[in-house]
């Protein structure tokens, strides 16, 4: 059977956007003629929407029955469900298209949260999970990693941020994130900026500004450019940065897509999920205190450490980054 139009359903959030990027890359190059559709929340509709290799993009605001209208016009012939919630299982009963999905592994993360029985989990990519739903079309893993696409008019000349010509390499330093117990804390923070020479641009949205703003007081060299540009202007920055540091967020996961070199943080939730960077950097290190009793607490995260002493996060050890060039 000719597939001639595929729907590709990830409504959130940015990292997790990213990370089918290979999938929508590979079906549309492999899938010849086949044309690729994306239905997100509109809120992210700017991390796809300069994507080649996606025909369509079908957005909404609060509710995915917003579009079902839309959609049912389009007479896909297949679904690749990447979210598989039950969002995703109302829009797939609606459309009555046969449809693909991939093993969420609840079980293995419910295990390893309330059990901490880590060795139950695969040892595989959320990627890798992703191209196993969609075999029987096909559809291989090109070895090409993520894909980010951004716009001239969002590329930002970071001349216009740092002056000063003996310090062109730099590091971006992310300080958001979608949860409180994810994040690096500002103790943290203030290591990482006491402990290089490099400078150091802090990135991240305007909540963070105050995180950014502290950090500016105590060490005045840096730069804070938090709340002051969109995903993709920060994603400009990331391309152009010698080294990122973040904890686990969707920049981080930009800055795989651009091979930079990483050093992510990992607090409450762990790389055995399957959301470290994809296709690492030989240089990327992964830094995270293992064997913790209270580790994984939660597969997402909290607004405060539940056992009160933040631990996984405040007790990495940062003092080597004195050591990047």
């Amino acid at each position: 059977m000719q597939i001639k139009k595929i729907l590709i359903i990830r409504f959130s959030s940015i990292g997790d956007i990213v990370l089918t990027t290979p999938i929508i890359r590979c079906a549309k190059k492999q899938l010849i003629g086949t044309e690729i559709h994306f239905v997100t929340k509109e809120v992210f509709k700017n991390i796809l929407s300069n994507n080649p290799n996606i025909d369509k993009l079908h957005t909404f605001n609060k509710d995915v029955s917003e579009i079902y209208e839309q959609l049912k016009p389009e007479n896909f012939d297949v679904i690749i469900d990447l979210h598989k919630n039950l969002r995703s299982l109302r829009l797939k009963k609606k459309l009555k298209v046969k449809s693909y999905s991939f093993n969420k592994l609840n079980l293995q993360k419910f295990l390893a949260v309330n059990f901490k029985l880590i060795n139950k989990l695969p040892n595989n990519h959320i990627v890798d999970r992703y191209f196993e739903a969609v075999e029987q079309l096909g559809v291989k893993n090109d070895g090409y990693g993520l894909d980010y696409f951004i716009h001239s008019n969002d590329e930002v000349d970071i001349n216009t941020l740092i002056t000063n010509q003996s310090q062109k390499s730099f590091i971006a330093l992310v300080v958001g994130g979608s949860y409180y117990t994810k994040k690096i804390p500002l103790n943290k923070l203030a290591q990482i900026c006491q402990n290089t020479n490099l400078q150091i641009v802090i990135l991240g949205s305007k909540d963070d500004y105050i995180i950014g703003d502290e950090l500016k007081k105590q060490f005045p060299q840096i730069i804070n450019t938090c709340g002051l540009y969109t995903i993709n202007q920060s994603a400009s920055i990331i391309k152009q940065a010698e080294w990122v540091i973040s904890s686990d967020t969707g920049l981080m996961h930009i800055a795989s897509a651009y091979n930079k070199k990483i050093i992510s943080l990992w607090g409450n939730t762990i790389p055995e999920f399957g959301m470290a960077p994809y296709l690492p950097n030989s240089e990327n290190k992964i830094l995270e205190v293992k064997k913790l009793e209270c580790r994984p607490c939660s597969k997402l995260g909290y607004n405060a450490c539940p056992k009160g002493h933040f631990k996984c996060m405040n007790d990495i050890d940062v003092s080597f980054i004195k050591d990047l060039k």
